[in-house]
């Protein structure tokens, strides 16, 4: 089974190397000047889990190296799933399927368009990485989680191969018979968190210590529960009560990478996750008012930030 990983930042670079010391054959597509920099200094990754480096197999972005990689693991942001899209679609064959580890649902349409329902895989990655200005990824916690699996009546067969070859490294993973709908749970989680970290430009923590903060994560998080669940797609009482535990931790340190993407002062997912939310509670004829008001933050960031390139 030959893999390739779109992307070597945080998840892409973590779980590819985690692939690669588990005996994979594993690439990674990456932009030139990313392609410099591994050159030069490794896949460097440090985790309490068992610190890693590596000398990539690496695929230019742009190179066509042609066809013939099973696995096509996408760990792009969302602002770049077309240009990741048009630069995978060479190396696929009529076998190969593609494994998204992208955050919310409104890549699967677009992939499904491009590639076919049958050979677009689902997947969450549970995981908390920074990639540092030297191009080392940071592993910040023990957690580490990844779940797979096929959306279509019919079984990848590469799924057994992936599974067996996660089995040899030291990644949580699980192969799901319901992939949507834990893509679904974690979008709730997820969109509740990006809004209220980047509203705020708080964590956890400090948005709960002020006078409406923890009001207003709650009625975020109500508010992706309902659009959940009018999808068909609600998420279960166990994952809400652990969500409402870890929302309501006043100790709590957590933040989205959505909250350092616009600390840097660049673009965010904000389309993808909370517009797409939005977009269907309208469909729906659900009122979310948060987090339309989150929405209309990062849009106004968005504004502002190009207004300044």
């Amino acid at each position: 089974m030959r893999v390739l990983v779109l992307g070597a930042g945080g998840i892409g670079g973590y779980f590819g190397a985690r692939l690669h010391d588990a005996g994979g054959d594993v690439s990674f597509m990456v932009r030139p000047a990313r392609a410099e920099n591994l050159k030069a200094n490794g896949l460097r990754v440090s985790s309490p889990l068992g610190d890693t480096r590596l000398t990539p197999q690496l695929i230019t972005a742009g190179a066509n190296p042609g066809a013939g990689f099973d696995v096509v693991i996408l760990s792009c942001k969302a602002y770049d799933l077309d240009s990741a899209s048009d630069a995978i679609a060479p190396v696929l064959n009529s076998g190969s399927v593609v494994l998204p580890l992208l955050n919310g649902m409104a890549h699967l349409a677009t992939l499904d368009a491009r590639f076919g329902r049958e050979r677009v895989l689902g997947g969450v990655a549970h995981i908390s990485v920074a990639l540092g200005p030297d191009g080392a990824i940071a592993h910040l916690n023990k957690f580490q989680r990844l779940i797979f699996g096929s959306r279509s009546p019919k079984a990848s067969p590469w799924l057994a191969p992936l599974e067996a070859l996660l089995a040899a490294s030291p990644v949580d993973f699980a192969v799901s018979q319901d992939i949507e709908q834990d893509m679904w749970e974690k979008f709730v989680f997820l969109a509740t968190l990006a809004a209220a970290n980047c509203t705020m430009r708080a964590n956890v923590g400090e948005i709960l210590a002020t006078c409406a903060g923890e009001d207003f994560i709650t009625g975020l998080l109500g508010e992706c529960e309902q659009i959940a669940a009018a999808s068909g797609h609600p998420a279960s009482p166990e994952k809400l009560a652990v969500y409402r535990s870890q929302l309501a931790d006043r100790g709590s340190t957590v933040a989205a990478s959505m909250l350092r993407d616009v600390e840097r002062g660049g673009p965010t997912e904000a389309d993808h996750v909370l517009g797409d939310l939005v977009a269907r509670g309208a469909a729906l004829g659900i009122e979310v008012p948060l987090l339309k008001l989150a929405y209309s933050h990062l849009q106004a960031y968005e504004l502002v930030r190009r207004r300044g390139h």
